[in-house]
Parts: C-alpha cells; sequence; structure tokens
C-alpha cells in the first residue's frame, strides 16, 4: 500500500493480489533499494537511506516513509515472523547505507580539485538481489473454473488411450509452464534494470553531448586566437583527445542500448511461448476431464450389462430345475404306462 498523495491518512492498495518484495544492491550508486513488481510494473522503488525509520504498527502490519518519493509505503504479512524479518533486513541495510554514505563523503573530502574526478562514471547500474523474495504480501489466489463441451466424444478404444497419456502431457506441459514461470521473473528483473539504466544512459549521453559541443566551442575560440602559445596547443590537443574519448563513450553506450532493446524483443517472444505453453496445458487438463467422465460411464455401463447377465443366468437355472423336474415327472409317468400295459397283456 501506499499514502493517499491528497489526504495523507487513508491508504491505497497498489496491488490486487499477493506480490513480492526484495533488496537490491545498486553497486554503482552504492545504494540499498526496496523494489516489488505487479507483473511488469514497478509499484515498489524505495531508496534505502540512513534517516529512514520501519515502524511495526500491528503484528502483520508495518510501514516507512521515503522522502525522496515524497510517500509512505505499507506492507501487510502473512505471519509475525515475516515481518519480523523483513523489519530485521530493513535496520541491517539502513546501516549499511550509512557506512556507505560515511564512505562516499569521506573519498569527496580527499578530492584535492575537480580536474582530478573522472569525466564520466560508469552508465550501467546493476542491481544485485541481496536477500531471497519475501512472501507473497496483501493477496488472495484466483482459481480457474472450465466446464468440458460433451457435444463430440470420441470411442471406448480412443477413450482409454488418451486417458493413458493425458496424465504424462500434464505433467510435461506443467514443467514447461514453470520453467517458464522462472524465465518471465527472470525476464521482467532484467526489464526493470534495463529500463532504469536506459534513462540513465540517456541522461549521462545527453550531459556527454553538451560537454562535447561545449569542448567544440572552446576549440573553435582558441583556433580564432592570433598569438597562439604552446600553453594553448596543448590545451587544444587535451581537448581534442577528451572530445574523442566522449565520442567513443557515446558509440559504446549506442552500442548497448541495442543490445537492450534486442533482449527485450527476446523477452516478448518468450511471454508469447508461454501463453500459448499455457494454453495447452488448459486444453489438455480440459480433455482429461473429459476422459475421466467417459470412462466413469463405461464402467457404470459395465457393472449394468455385469448385472443383466447374473439375472439371466439365474432365470436360465430356475427354468432348467422346472425343466428337470417335467422330465422326471414324464419319466416316472412312462414308466407307469408301460406296467400298466405289460400287466394288460
Amino acid at each position: 500500500m501506499s499514502i493517499d498523495p491528497n489526504t495523507k491518512k487513508n491508504w491505497l492498495p497498489t496491488s490486487k493480489h499477493a506480490v513480492t518484495v526484495s533488496y537490491f544492491y545498486d553497486s554503482t550508486r552504492n545504494v540499498y533499494r526496496i523494489i516489488s513488481l505487479d507483473g511488469t510494473k514497478a509499484i515498489i522503488n524505495s531508496t534505502i537511506s540512513p534517516n529512514m525509520t520501519f515502524t511495526k504498527t500491528s503484528q502483520k502490519f508495518g510501514q516507512w516513509a521515503d522522502s525522496r518519493a515524497n510517500t509512505v509505503y505499507g506492507l501487510g504479512f502473512s505471519t509475525e515472523h515475516h515481518l519480523a524479518k523483513f523489519a530485521e533486513k530493513f535496520a541491517e541495510y539502513k546501516e549499511a547505507a550509512r557506512l556507505a554514505k560515511e564512505k562516499s563523503q569521506e573519498k569527496m573530502e580527499m578530492a584535492t580539485s575537480p580536474s582530478q574526478e573522472s569525466p564520466g562514471g560508469e552508465l550501467s547500474s546493476p542491481l544485485t538481489p541481496v536477500t531471497p523474495p519475501m512472501e507473497n504480501i496483501n493477496g488472495t489466489d484466483e482459481i480457474c473454473d472450465t466446464t468440458p463441451n460433451s457435444d463430440t466424444l470420441p470411442g471406448p478404444a480412443q477413450n482409454a488411450l488418451a486417458f493413458a497419456h493425458s496424465p504424462a502431457m500434464t505433467k510435461h506441459w506443467e514443467a514447461e509452464l514453470e520453467a517458464l514461470k522462472g524465465n518471465n521473473a527472470k525476464l521482467t528483473a532484467a526489464l526493470l534494470e534495463s529500463t532504469a539504466n536506459v534513462k540513465q544512459w540517456k541522461q549521462q549521453l545527453a550531459a556527454y553531448q553538451e560537454e562535447a559541443e561545449r569542448l567544440h566551442k572552446r576549440v573553435t575560440e582558441l583556433e580564432c586566437q592570433s598569438n597562439q602559445t604552446p600553453v594553448i596547443k596543448s590545451q587544444k590537443t587535451e581537448l581534442n583527445q577528451t572530445i574523442e574519448e566522449l565520442e567513443n563513450t557515446l558509440r559504446d553506450k549506442e552500442e548497448e542500448m541495442e543490445k537492450l532493446k534486442e533482449e527485450l524483443e527476446n523477452m516478448n517472444d518468450l511471454m508469447e511461448q508461454k501463453d500459448t505453453l499455457t494454453q495447452k496445458l488448459e486444453e489438455t487438463e480440459l480433455r482429461s476431464r473429459v476422459l475421466e467422465e467417459q470412462l466413469a460411464g463405461a464402467e457404470q455401463r459395465l457393472e449394468e450389462n455385469q448385472e443383466e447377465q447374473e439375472n439371466f443366468r439365474k432365470s436360465l437355472r430356475t427354468l432348467l430345475e422346472l425343466l428337470d423336474g417335467k422330465i422326471f415327472e414324464l419319466t416316472e409317468l412312462r414308466d407307469t404306462l408301460a406296467r400298466l400295459i405289460e400287466e394288460a397283456s
């Protein structure tokens, strides 16, 4: 959550479901960050400063104020243990930020003059995760329910074969989906890092361009001077070298930007593959449920046929017993008639 910028009292939810919150270390700026993504959107991007304080307002809720972002962030946790763990890491990296700031101030005090500084810093700003991601916060899981279509059903033999192979296919697609989810998370983090780097690079490229234009003007002014001294010539040479270095740096950064664009295009292709596999998995699950229902129906019909056959056997036994009785009676009647005929003769 974040504080309402208008009232400064009410909380506004930044995500409708559970999200992951992680600590990252920016090695270029030597700062620690708290970052959380909702899909590809960064809902939390807070730089930890020594004067920040994480406050536990309840057993499962905590907040901190970010003066740079001019807002207050709030997090709800599933257990008290997760809240305590987050607060402990917050204090740890707050102390690390304080030490880093002191070291940076010491380095600045040791600098003797601006001319000794480097003309430009590193343009890349890698974010290194310093802790495993925290558990999901403030959210509920969504369940998707599908109803099978029973207009067209395969025959019994096809049902048995497809039912035998469907669990293996389901496990295969589930493994593929999990792998794509992992790749998606990595690419999302890389996209966030690349976006931040591109913005920083654009700013530094603009600064380099302004510096190059200023140096070109300075060279022109020096060339227009009628009495050129050896000092001016040496300054011109140094300025030309600086311009060449800046132009080389510009070319290198342009190449890096092109590589980042290619990585973004590859990430879009992987997202499309993930959507396709997800759809195939849903179709496989739907077909599996249909086959299970068909198998249950076939088993029920088989039981009914067995009961009918058993009843038919019982009827045949009863009929045979009746026939045996009648045959026995007819045999006795025949023997009696034979004796009567013999006695009469």
